[in-house]
């Protein structure tokens, strides 16, 4: 199957040539996700090394969070941020997969994540599912749960009503806007188990702690934590 792989891989790389999706150039035949100069230079937070850190504090007093890091600093202007939005809304699902394995891989190796069971990313309603095509946080969601070799839940929890884009609303409206449009079908599936929450961008922090809170009042026994791929200092309350 590896030489079978290769194979395809070569076969592929022909006629969809691999490139960074930050900069551009060629990419190496394998599992990189980004070019050599494009990894050495990303805006990596570290926060997943750090027990205690500053995405920790964002949920203090509003959800019962064992774990919480984002993989990547959100900077203005920076070419990781049309990486982001390109997976968002220009169809790149394998940029987000990929990245949710090279992040997946760090939780891993760090091992503060290690006791995580199951992967739930944050539901899409079925309209926004339907015209983007596939949800971005569940291939982020998939790739993580690769890595730390556990399951990724796309079924247990709905987003059961539609709402407009976050990024439309001033930070007090998205608490209203997400206000319960979550809803748990299978608590008995999330029951007794530490469940690893997945998002892409965490500005407020509004989505995810609805979603967690939808989990935890339906639930009852369960553990959270939280993975988001990306976050700026601003919204970590760090003075620039």
């Amino acid at each position: 199957m590896s030489m079978l792989s290769n194979m395809l891989d070569d076969v592929l790389s022909l006629v969809l040539p691999r490139v960074c999706p930050v900069c551009g150039a060629s990419l190496r035949r394998g599992g990189a996700v980004v070019c050599s100069m494009c990894e050495v230079e990303a805006p990596l937070t570290y926060l997943w090394a750090e027990q205690h850190n500053l995405m920790c504090e964002r949920f203090w007093g509003l959800l019962p969070v064992e774990r919480a890091a984002a993989f990547l600093w959100y900077v203005e202007g920076s070419p990781w941020r049309k990486v982001i939005h390109d997976f968002k809304y220009n169809g790149r699902w394998r940029t987000a997969y990929d990245m949710g394995r090279w992040y997946g891989a760090c939780l891993k190796e760090e091992g503060l994540f290690s006791e995580v069971d199951v992967v739930v990313p944050v539901p899409l309603h079925w309209r926004r599912h339907i015209s983007r095509g596939y949800n971005q946080s569940e291939y982020l969601a998939r790739g993580i749960a690769c890595e730390l070799g556990v399951e990724c839940d796309t079924g247990s929890v709905r987003r059961s009503r539609y709402n407009t884009s976050q990024v439309s609303h001033t930070a007090s409206e998205r608490w209203d806007n997400v206000e319960g449009i979550f809803r748990v079908c299978h608590p008995e599936r999330l029951r007794g188990k530490h469940v690893l929450l997945v998002d892409d961008v965490f500005t407020t922090g509004a989505t995810i702690m609805s979603l967690g809170s939808a989990i935890l009042y339906a639930v009852g026994d369960v553990r959270l934590s939280v993975a988001v791929l990306a976050t700026s200092r601003h919204s970590l309350h760090i003075a620039p």
